[in-house]
């Protein structure tokens, strides 16, 4: 099962060895392709081979690239053939408003229930009241909690003079691992036949990527856990390569989900894998979402 995240910080020439990648810096390192889940490519001077970016499309792993501010801004995601594509995507398009809209509810919830459950694991007052504002959540989310909920729980977790629109080594590190987050989600929809850009909430005409952001929901409070775990003293520090490196490992940490424990990969392809049966006739009920229980490593079964 594909489980290494592989982050380049330095100079390097990416090549294709038979069934493995070589990175040659100073030091040649070679990792086998069916090990890998994701490549983050995060320096100016880093090229590949075309056979590579070919590997990478055989393999299902998702390949990173970094902008000029060293936050992931794109992802090659593999044209994984689906065998009944177009079938899904019909159902996708299909899909009725009230489904859509009690899907969203349970996504909400779970998300909520695991910024309450963020709260405890950070022993912050006051992880009752969201709790209370997930039993509350009903279909579409009209009465807005999720903002209701985000509003009180950022600056309990951050501090009560954080927002998420400050420049700063949090808001660095939140935008970094939710990127990360975000073109897993979009990489597992694909593979499973869904179109990235048709979301159940989410439904900007700008966004190719509206159903991986409401896919992500309930992730993202793994990356707070971490970001608020790690903060440096000095809020004006800049992101280092090894912060990135741990965010990107936040791939690996065990997540509960429905049928047990799983890295948090694993969980975003079973969560897509519910969503798609949601289109193909289930009820809410049938998404697969995680439960936040900490920042354990998960370990590959050998």
């Amino acid at each position: 099962m594909v489980w290494r995240s592989v982050v380049i910080n330095r100079p390097a020439k990416l090549r294709r060895e038979y069934f493995a990648l070589v990175v040659e810096q100073e030091q040649s390192a070679r990792v086998p392709f069916e090990d890998i889940a994701v490549i983050v490519l995060n320096h100016r001077e880093i090229t590949l081979t075309h056979p590579v970016l070919s590997a990478c499309g055989e393999y299902g792993i998702g390949l990173y690239s970094t902008g000029d501010n060293h936050q992931p801004n794109g992802v090659f995601m593999p044209f994984l053939q689906h065998s009944r594509a177009t079938r899904m995507q019909r159902l996708q398009l299909d899909l009725d408003k009230p489904s859509a809209k009690r899907a969203w509810a349970h996504i909400v919830q779970v998300k909520i229930g695991n910024q309450a459950r963020c709260m405890e694991l950070l022993g912050t007052a006051g992880a009752d009241r969201l709790t209370s504002y997930a039993r509350r959540v009903r279909s579409g989310d009209g009465g807005n909690l999720e903002a209701q909920a985000s509003a009180y729980y950022f600056p309990q977790v951050f501090g009560r003079s954080f927002h998420r629109s400050q420049t700063g080594w949090s808001n660095a590190a939140l935008d970094y691992g939710y990127a990360v987050m975000r073109g897993a989600c979009a990489r597992a929809l694909v593979a499973h036949g869904m179109l990235p850009s048709f979301g159940l909430f989410h439904r900007s005409e700008q966004n190719a990527f509206n159903l991986a952001d409401d896919l992500i929901e309930p992730y993202r409070p793994v990356v707070d856990l971490h970001v608020a775990q790690h903060r440096p003293a000095d809020e004006d520090a800049e992101l280092q390569p090894s912060d990135k490196v741990a965010l990107v490992g936040l791939l690996n940490v065990d997540v509960a989900m429905p049928r047990g424990q799983m890295s948090v990969l694993a969980s975003i392809e079973q969560a897509a894998e519910s969503l798609a049966r949601l289109y193909d006739g289930g009820s809410e009920q049938a998404l697969e979402l995680p439960r936040l229980i900490g920042l354990r490593q998960h370990l590959p079964e050998m």
